[in-house]
This record gives C-alpha cells, structure tokens and sequence, in this order.
C-alpha cells in the first residue's frame, strides 16, 4: 500500500524489501547503501543477515524507483551482486536511514567473503608520515583486508573473526561506526594503539632487539632466511636477487628444482623481469591479488636457481602492508614460497612455525593475530589473453560458482582427489570449493582436509546427504569420504570428474567428447589411465579412444625416474633393439635396465598405463631433458620449455580400433637421435605429434556420435602449447572447445566434477 505524503499531493510515499545476494558482506556494501539513501532523504534500514544484506526502503516512489537502479549498477570494487529480490510493504513513516546490527534470519545462498589485498587508500596510509598508521603492517579498511582465514562464524562480524580480541581505541571505534569513513564496519580495523603487532624472533623464539622492519630487511639482505606470517600462513622468505641465499633455501627446504614464487616491490620493477600483458597486470593488481606465471625477459639478471630449467617466473606483488614493508630501496624481489616442509599443510601458527620450520629459517616474523584457517597462495597463468587457474586458493576460496544441476538436487560433499587436493560443497546450484590443501599421503593433510571441510560446511549451512568420492580403491581421499557415513555414497572415475568439472565450469549439459590428459588417474579396467577420449555427460561416460597402455615398470618408482619410462616404452615399441638403445642412451643405468628388461619381461611390478604425463616424461628422458622429477610435472614441463620456437612436424602414428598407437612415434625419435637431429625440433615435432592425435581421434568420435562440443581437462592441459594447439586445431576442425578458466584444469578441479557426476546420479534414483 502507498500513501500520499503531507503536503505533497502528487507524491506517493511507497517502502519496499529489498533482499540483495552476492558477495555484499565485507565489501563496504551497507554504508554505500547508508551513503546513497541519505542523498535521497529516503528512510529506513540496511542490515546484513547470514545469507546477504536486507534493505527496508520508504519515501517517495520516483526517489524509491532512482534509489533502486543505482543498487543494480552497485560500482563497489569488491561486490558481486547474484540477486536482488523487492518486495512491497507498508509504510511505517521512518525519518532517519539506520544501519542496524546484523541478523540471523534469511534465504539464499550464504556468501564468505574472500581475503582482499591491500587497497590503494591502506598502502598510502602507510606510507605517510603523518598518518597514524604510518609503517602499521595491519592496515585495512572496507575494500581490503583479510575477511575468509579470520572467520570463525557467520554473519562476518567482528565479534566473530580471530579480531574480537583486540578491543578498537576511541579513534578506530569512531571510523567503524561512522556511515561515511571508509573503515565502517571493516571488521579487521585496528591502529599501532589497539591492533595486532608484529614482533621478529630468533630460532629459539627470543625477540630480536630493535624494530622489527629495520632487523628484517637487514638479515634478508645479509642473506638469511626469514618465516614470514601472511594471510594465510607462513612464507619462506629470502632476497631473490641473491644466488646463495636462494641455493640455501633450496638445500634447506629439499627443493632441489620447483621453481620459486617471488614478490615484486612493484608492478614496474615485474616489467623490468617479465614479459607484461595487459590481463596479466590487471591480475597482479587485483583484489585477488594471485601469484601469475610470466615470461622471463631475456635481458633478466635474476638468478638461475628462482626456476632451474625454465624460461617463466611466478611473480607476485605485496598483497599485505606488512609484505609491503619488507621492501625498501636496496631490497626490490623476495622468493615467497610457502611456508612448510614438503607435502605438509602449510604452517599458520607460530609455535608450530618454529617447530616444522627452524631447519629451514634463520629468523621468524610474526605476529599475534591468529590466522582460523590456512589459505596459501592462488597460481595463475595466462593463454591466449584468458586467465588459467592453476591453484585456487587465497583470494577466491571460497567464492562460490554457479553450476548446473536438476531441480530438488541434494546437498553434496565432494571429497576430490590425493594430490592438490581440494573438497567440494555442493548446495542450491552453487559450488564451494575449499582451499588448496596438498597431497593427503600425510596425516597432518588428512586432517587439515576434515576441519576445513567440516567447518566450512559448517558456516554454509551444507548438510550433505551424499558423499563423492575417486573410485580408487587406495585412495586416502576415498577411505576418508567413506568413514563419512552418509546414506549415498557414489565413487566417480577419475576421468569422468575430469570431463564433469569441465563441463561444470561452462554450465553445459547434455553430451560432449571429452579429451582428457594427465599423468595417473585409476580407470575403469584397473589400469592407469591419462590419455582419453571420451564422450558422455555428467551421469555416465564412455572410453572412445585412450593412448596406447605401456607398463609402468616398479609403479611408482617410473613416476620419479623417468628414464625408467623411457626404457619401457623402448622395450614395448623396439623389442630387444629398444633394451639397447636405452642402455645406449642412459649408460650409468646399464644394471638397472637390465632388471627392468627382466620385470617387463616377466610382467613383474609393471602396471599398465595409458598416460599422456607418463609419454611426456619419456620423450624427456630420452632427449636427456629431464631423468629425474622432483616434483609434480617437471619432465613435461621442461620438455616443452626446450621445444619452444622450434621447428614442429608431426611423426606418423596411427589409430588401431581404439587405441592411438605410439609405436611409430618411438621408432621416429628414435631414429632422429640416431641422426643428430635438434633435441629442441624432436621435442617439438612431439608435441605437435599429441596434437593431431587427439584432433583425429576427436573427430573419429564425431563421426560416430554426432557431438560436437569438445571439453579439454586433466593437468596435462596446464602446459600451453598443448591447450592453445589443440584448441586450435580442434577449432579448425569445426568443434565447439570448452577448457577451464576459472577452476584447475588438474587435481584441484577434480572435486567439482565428483559433485556433479554424483548429483545427476542421485537425480535419476
């Protein structure tokens, strides 16, 4: 109903309820709202409830209508509005515009903010000399700060974050409830006066005399090794432009060729180093602030040893006050890595820092406020101008994303795979992802993958009704989703999740061919799947074509050594010619080669394995580019760094029924070792050998099903040639191409297609 207002005949005085859902807690959306009624002498109220911001409008109608399209136009940096509901109500004749407190009540899709990256404004304040938070490394306001790893409930207020401890002074109490500042309502707000501090410490855990920026820049640039306490844990910290410092972090962490991540002091000194286009600048810059992949510049001085064997650098910028201030004239770039010993969940407590992470650092900052939940960094690259996640994490977890799914789906838990692991929490059509947490082969993993699942479940308000899991019989992940207990329990392919999350990601249904590459995924026969073509949708699938099944000889022991690999596929595609060329090639193994002829011949400890990552380790091992892989995906990785801007021309192959045999390929590297050909063209003349492999076993499925549509998945695809040539080639081929953008296309993808798979399952029941 609306009534007329005094004195004002032709004004009708209306009042709606407005129900606004998105990302619209932590993000400075009330007192915008507060800021924008009072512009229009409108009254009444704006609240936060546990699934948004409820706003209760009264006036008049024109103003009432102007206010209404201004909200849907909301120009706040870090909002995301989903939906915005009105209703009609009656007038109450409010004469003031309130912010009140929040309430629990509510429907819709609950949102956590992300953690946010230090705004202009903040980073100003704290390089003013006459700003009170002049050199204060906790600095924030409504558009920056951490919001996700200082939450313990829901709604996101003060009094439920690791905040609630430090009580705000009289000035950091009046910015908080003032409408207009710039701090209202930021619930991390705080001064050098009231709010966390931060403190060095030596390795016995005794405070280092003096302040602590002046004795951290000064060790970093002797060339000692700092733990330094972020957002979401600890990082290992060392003076990048500092060759013996950066072996030392090596030999102390065990990480004799990961590449390191480094932190930039600014975006000019990263051009100074990297290749910069313009999608990359804007994801250094942004809220998110992740950690991108760049091309090195040639003319680059940094060290070797910041990413031994490749020609890319992951960089960031400070993303913190207190990263920030760890710069200064002299010191320009730090290696930022995480902070753990391998395979272990990063490190977010201090006493645990100085217990799992003393043999590795000189010196530990931290500071008192506690970090809730561990969150490491976001890794990103980018590909033919798109952004390509390779780790989601900090920054947009847990940030959810709108999926397809039937109508009165349940809610889903999806516990992902064992390594890079990540969960899933499926409810109303949208996916939460949790954090990046690892490889579960570790019990700390294991259980840091419970709490993270049970508490963030627990804020969403996600009871699950059905569990997903790998089919892998092995796999920790699965024995952890099964001591679950609920009452449906689906198990999914490895690569059936693959095809799902992608398919997830571009909101498709019905059916579509899938290829799908990557090292080691349980399959259907009980071999070792990783180079598939598939068709199907999210309730079943179908193995249309798979690259050639070679023993893995001793498991997983070929997975670190790939010369092993090599000389299997020798074995399997040259006969006893092959034994000896890889003795030939690899003579510091010529015993070992011989008990791998045995076991192959004998089919002894050699699964079979149908893996586009175990073919990219061996072409690596046989042109001598990588015999060892210390971590994750080093041969492949390196093996396409070296084909780079070579000559590329594809080996015969051939495809008999359905497997695309590699017989041919072997026998013609083989042959071009034989003649001296160009390490960097066979390499190349490989990858391009992959690529019209699957475009032909694409199009065969094609012309068998009539699909068009073609989803890219499996962390294979992280290399860039192989998606941006085989997109391409697909492309001209007429195929419709879907890949990941916004969720890995590796392990930390799986999740999400374990979620889907299981939901249209449990659809059909």
């Amino acid at each position: 109903m609306a009534v007329r207002l005094p004195g004002q005949r032709d004004t009708i005085r209306v009042r709606r309820r407005v129900e606004v859902t998105g990302l619209v807690q932590g993000v400075g959306f009330r007192p915008y709202v507060y800021r924008e009624a009072k512009k229009r002498s409108l009254y009444g109220w704006v609240l936060n409830n546990k699934y948004g911001v409820v706003v209760e409008i009264e006036g008049p109608v024109a103003a009432v209508d102007e206010f209404l399209t201004e909200l849907r136009h909301c120009p706040l940096r870090l909002a995301c509005i989903s939906d915005i509901r009105c209703t009609n109500q009656e007038p109450v004749g409010d004469e003031t515009f309130l912010i009140r407190e929040s309430a629990g009540e509510g429907e819709g899709v609950i949102r956590i903010p992300a953690d946010v990256a230090v705004c202009p404004h903040c980073r100003a304040d704290v390089q003013s000399l006459e700003n009170r938070r002049y050199h204060y490394p906790f600095t924030n306001c409504t558009d920056c700060g951490p919001r996700y790893t200082i939450i313990e409930s829901v709604p996101y207020d003060r009094n439920q974050t690791t905040m609630s401890q430090f009580t705000m002074c009289e000035e950091c109490t009046y910015e908080y409830l003032e409408p207009l500042d710039r701090r209202f309502h930021a619930q991390p707000n705080a001064c050098p006066k009231c709010g966390p501090q931060a403190v060095l410490q030596d390795g016995q855990g005794e405070t280092v005399a003096g302040y602590w920026r002046e004795n951290a820049l000064s060790f970093l640039k002797a060339g000692h090794i700092l733990a330094v306490k972020g957002l979401g844990g600890f990082h290992l910290a060392c003076d990048a432009n500092n060759p013996d410092a950066v072996e030392l972090l090596r030999s102390r962490k065990g990480r004799p060729a990961r590449p390191f991540a480094v932190m930039c002091r600014n975006i000019d000194l990263v051009r100074r180093h990297c290749n910069l286009n313009e999608t990359e600048e804007i994801l250094l810059n942004s809220p998110e602030s992740p950690i991108v992949v760049l091309r090195r510049r040639s003319d680059s001085l940094l060290p070797g040893g910041l990413a031994p064997g490749s020609g890319t650098l992951g960089v960031m910028i400070p993303y913190t006050p207190l990263h920030f201030l760890l710069f200064d004239d002299q010191l320009e770039m730090l290696v930022m890595t995480s902070g753990n010993e391998s395979g272990l969940p990063l490190v977010k407590d201090s006493e645990e820092a100085l217990r799992g992470l003393g043999h590795v650092a000189d010196f530990f900052l931290t500071h008192d406020r506690p970090i809730h939940r561990r969150c490491d960094d976001s890794l990103l690259q980018v590909v033919e101008g798109e952004p390509c996640m390779l780790r989601r994490s900090r920054g947009y977890v847990p940030t959810p994303l709108p999926v397809p799914v039937p109508r009165q789906s349940p809610q889903v838990f999806a516990a992902g795979g064992d390594y890079k692991n990540t969960f899933c929490l499926l409810k109303d059509g949208f996916a939460y992802l949790g954090p990046h947490i690892g490889d579960l082969a570790y019990a700390e993993t294991r259980q840091v993958h419970l709490v993270a699942a049970k508490e963030l479940g627990e804020m969403l308000e996600v009871h699950p009704t059905v569990v997903a899991f790998d089919h892998h019989p092995g796999y920790y992940s699965s024995v952890l989703a099964r001591q679950q207990q609920l009452r449906d329990s689906q198990p999914v392919w490895h690569h059936h999740a693959h095809l799902a999350s992608c398919m997830g990601e571009n909101m498709l249904t019905g059916p579509v061919i899938g290829v799908i590459c990557d090292g080691t995924g349980y399959g259907q026969d009980g071999t070792i799947w990783g180079g598939e073509v598939l068709s199907g949708d999210y309730r079943d699938f179908q193995r249309e074509y798979h690259l050639e099944p070679v023993p893995i000889p001793g498991g997983e022991g070929a997975v670190r050594y790939p010369w092993r690999m090599a000389a299997s596929y020798l074995w399997h595609c040259l006969g006893e010619e092959g034994i000896t060329l890889a003795a030939a090639l690899f003579p510091d193994r010529d015993r070992e080669i011989n008990l791998l002829h045995k076991m192959l011949e004998h089919d002894f400890n050699s699964p079979l394995a149908s893996s586009c990552g175990r073919l990219y380790d061996t072409v690596a091992a046989l042109l001598g580019v990588c015999r060892e892989n210390t971590y994750d995906g080093q041969a492949p990785m390196e093996l396409a760094e070296v084909a780079l801007g070579c000559e590329r021309e594809a080996y015969p192959f051939s495809i008999e029924g359905k497997i695309l045999t590699c017989k041919r390929l072997i026998h013609g590297i083989a042959a071009d070792l034989r003649q001296g050909r160009d390490v960097g063209d066979i390499a190349a003349s490989f990858e391009k050998t992959v690529v019209e492999m699957f475009a032909a076993a694409a199009e065969r499925v094609r012309q068998q099903t009539g699909l068009n549509r073609v989803v890219l998945s499996g962390g294979s695809f992280q290399n860039p040639y192989l998606l941006t040539a085989l997109r391409a080639r697909l492309r001209l081929l007429g195929f419709q191409i879907f890949t990941h953008k916004l969720i890995p296309a590796n392990d930390g993808g799986l999740a999400l297609g374990q979620a889907l798979v299981a939901v249209w399952r449990r659809s059909d029941n």
